[in-house]
């Protein structure tokens, strides 16, 4: 392997692919991971804020059955292999793109692997704000939605942004997987060429390009951080 990297010939066609193909695929990867992130988070923080509210002595009590059955789906959905998912929603890709494979049909079940990951995340987020906050609004006549929206969202702030961030690391590397049933983006790239073709130098840089996307992600979102969190600032 180690031979194959350091050959001259194999530089020369790694660079050829590296202009042709990395940056339609950079491109793909970076619009199947905010997209499908963005979809997770429209419907995890949702779940997640209820999750917290709706438990007996929340601001918005909900119905015991109703918190067990987004529990266990939640969990449900989150024990499933992610490979394993892409395979079992494929019909539900099929009816909702119009093909199984592709890069945008690799967008709905990674949105279906990452929205109860972001529930949870959000959950955690929304758990941390100060209770006396809370007793406070309550005591001052707030309804349950104006809790919601005036001391619980922007006290998370940055838990939340932290979950977002978080998450988009984690579909990203879902993002590279989704290369194994047809997904586009870079993982397309390292399988195809790296697995299938044993050329391992455009895997390498494939994954290299990678590993900074995630710092990059990660840089972007402990700036929001800070800049967000008002403990800090104040």
């Amino acid at each position: 392997m180690l031979q194959k990297i350091l050959d001259p010939a194999a530089f020369i066609e790694a660079w050829q692919i590296v202009v042709t193909q990395f940056p339609q695929a950079v491109g793909d990867t970076l619009y199947i991971t905010l997209v499908a992130t963005g979809v997770a988070t429209v419907i995890g923080l949702p779940l997640g804020v209820l999750l917290v509210v709706g438990e007996p002595g929340g601001v918005l009590p909900l119905p015991r059955w109703l918190l067990r059955v987004l529990d266990v789906a939640i969990n449900l959905l989150r024990s499933i292999p992610f490979l394993i998912l892409m395979i079992l929603v494929i019909p539900l890709t099929r009816a909702i793109v119009g093909t199984s494979v592709g890069t945008t049909a690799s967008i709905v079940p990674l949105i279906i692997a990452a929205f109860p990951f972001v529930a949870r995340l959000m959950e955690t987020a929304c758990r941390q704000v100060d209770s006396g906050l809370i007793e406070a609004a309550q005591s001052m006549g707030a309804t349950p939605f104006q809790i919601i929206w005036r001391v619980i969202l922007p006290e998370a702030v940055p838990a939340i942004i932290s979950g977002i961030t978080i998450s988009l690391t984690t579909v990203l590397g879902y993002s590279a997987m989704s290369g194994m049933v047809g997904g586009g983006g870079l993982g397309k790239i390292a399988i195809n060429y790296g697995y299938y073709r044993y050329k391992y130098l455009v895997m390498l840089l494939a994954v290299v390009i990678l590993v900074l996307l995630v710092q990059l992600f990660q840089f972007l979102g402990n700036y929001l951080m800070r800049r967000l969190d008002h403990r800090e600032n104040g």
